[in-house]
């Protein structure tokens, strides 16, 4: 049986599995980077705008061109508010659509991780940046079961199924992206962790969304039934449940900014 592989074609879908969490994390980190308004932005990676969408809101950007291999993803991407400023191209990470100094600040939100050579990812970004610009990144740290849905895969594992993980996962780990940084040349190179919690409003919410997830549901698809009854039961059984029966988990990345000698 194939291995089933992480992919990002449906916009709707990831919004409600990872847009969200990708908003409370992306709040954190722009007040950390703490870009100054008028500048030109490209979001790699930019998936179904989720992130896009808050350089348009909080940053007061001059331009923003996101870039994404997945045509579904973009054209979730297009129906936000956001549109209005932010430009959707279909691209690679590893060769962005760009003319080299083009922008002032890239970044790669929730996915270096799945970059094939997170290496050539970032000296992209440092190709199309321009002298002094800023580029910044946060990602999972899935090896110390930063993940939300670390829960959720660990019960499948626990139940003899394996796991999908991104193909680059090591590239989440503070000492990997810091080395990553330096070794593009960019300088002032700064890493922190970003913690934040999202509730859902019942555990049926949660499972609906947990078990459907690009990472997840692929593998949960190939599961018999009884094995799928008992990964609910099992998670059900780990959840923490408030007095109004919502369910609050917590996930946390790590993040690092640096920038191009002027």
């Amino acid at each position: 049986m194939a291995e089933p592989q992480i992919r990002f074609d449906d916009g709707a879908s990831y919004e409600r599995m990872m847009g969200v969490w990708s908003r409370l994390a992306g709040e954190v980190f722009l007040d950390w980077i703490a870009p100054a308004p008028g500048l030109r932005w490209a979001d790699v990676g930019c998936g179904n705008g989720a992130f896009t969408e808050l350089i348009v809101e909080r940053c007061a950007p001059a331009s923003v061109d996101g870039a994404d291999p997945s045509e579904g993803q973009l054209a979730f991407a297009r129906t936000r508010p956001g549109a209005r400023v932010a430009k959707f191209t279909q691209g690679d990470a590893m060769a962005l659509p760009y003319p080299k100094a083009s922008f002032d600040v890239a970044t790669m939100a929730l996915v270096i991780f799945f970059v094939p050579d997170p290496a050539k990812g970032v000296a992209e970004m440092a190709r199309v940046l321009r002298p002094g610009g800023l580029a910044a990144a946060y990602a999972w740290d899935m090896h110390g079961g930063g993940f939300p849905w670390t829960i959720v895969q660990d019960e499948i594992a626990a139940l003899g199924h394996k796991v999908t993980y991104p193909p680059s996962i090591d590239a989440s780990r503070t000492e990997v992206i810091r080395e990553l940084w330096t070794d593009a040349g960019f300088t002032d190179v700064e890493t922190r962790a970003i913690a934040v919690n999202r509730t859902f409003d019942s555990v049926d919410e949660f499972l609906t969304i947990g078990l459907n997830t690009p990472s997840i549901g692929p593998v949960v698809k190939q599961m018999s039934s009884n094995d799928v009854d008992a990964l609910k039961a099992r998670l059900r059984s780990r959840l923490n449940v408030d007095g109004q029966g919502r369910v609050t988990l917590g996930g946390r990345a790590n993040a690092v900014k640096g920038r191009l000698p002027r």
